[in-house]
């Protein structure tokens, strides 16, 4: 399958190698990443898997114990200016000062980017249903992440970096996040790097993902690639057995008699002629949710 992000445009973000301690931890093992240019990119991965940290290193909050991290060509810790201001960054804490209005926070805001788009914003708000006379903090959870999503996107970014922006959102919010506005970012050659541990919302937006596990990337490759390359398929035998034989590409493996069902790695014509080869029988041939095949690379 062909990638559909050409190799011959520069990566938007360039990881080598990137180690991170926090005492007796480690948070990220010697991780490599390429994020291409355009789509959007979804980096998943359990609760202290490691995205978080990932992401403070591409936004030039942490600076790598070993390794590089260049974002546009630049180092972030070193030159803050020539990134940051390309990035639009939504955070799962969703952090923005209580004290101050809706307007208020647009036009504070406003003021660090040159691109700032006050017609864009504009229609982000009204699109959004927030009153600009409305204080930060008596803002709904949903409400201060569409404010805190509005000043992410409206300078127009190349680069919108999502760390668990769904968390404790109400189905609705997520929709108008992970549907209209991700896409529409995306849509325009932008960047999106969406980092979560809601796989479904990943696997209906993403274009290429990335499964971290325990700081290391055990998984990278385009969205259809993975899915099409991952199966459970479910072999009769001709007689009962106590254990399976071994099938080219497992990651997991259950059932018991004479029907036993895989979880592969592999495209399904070549697993087909791999049971064949064993005198076997395929009853079940499926593709896999992104779920499935998390838990199957993380537990396997």
């Amino acid at each position: 399958m062909s990638d559909p992000f050409p190799s011959s445009a520069p990566p938007v973000v360039d990881i080598k190698r990137v180690t991170r301690r926090f005492g007796t931890k480690t948070a990220l093992d010697e991780v490599s990443l390429v994020v291409p240019r355009g789509g959007v990119f979804g980096l998943i991965g359990g609760n202290g898997a490691g995205k978080t940290t990932l992401i403070k290193h591409i936004l030039g909050m942490f600076k790598p114990q070993a390794g590089s991290v260049q974002v546009f060509g630049l180092d972030p810790v070193e030159n803050p200016v020539g990134t940051l201001g390309r990035i639009g960054y939504l955070s799962e804490e969703r952090d923005l000062p209580n004290w101050m209005r809706v307007g208020e926070l647009m036009r504070y805001t406003q003021a660090f980017f040159p691109n700032w788009d006050e017609t864009y914003a504009e229609e982000l708000r009204v699109a959004f249903d927030l009153d600009p006379k409305a204080k930060v903090q008596n803002l709904s959870r949903g409400q201060r992440a569409r404010a805190g999503l509005l000043v992410a996107l409206a300078h127009r970014p190349d680069l919108l970096v999502l760390d668990e922006p769904s968390s404790g959102l109400d189905p609705v919010v997520r929709r108008d996040i992970l549907g209209a506005i991700i896409r529409t970012i995306a849509d325009e050659g932008r960047t999106v790097l969406f980092s979560s541990h809601l796989l479904d919302e990943v696997e209906r937006v993403a274009d290429r993902v990335a499964i971290i596990h325990q700081g290391r990337i055990v998984l990278t490759a385009p969205m259809d690639e993975i899915k099409d390359t991952h199966r459970r398929m479910t072999l009769r035998f001709g007689q009962s057995i106590d254990r399976p034989p071994a099938l080219v590409g497992t990651l997991a493996c259950d059932g018991g008699g004479a029907e036993w069902t895989y979880i592969c790695n592999g495209e399904s014509s070549q697993l087909r002629r791999a049971a064949d080869a064993l005198g076997a029988t395929v009853v079940d041939d499926a593709s896999l949710t992104l779920d499935e095949i998390f838990v199957s690379r993380v537990l396997k």
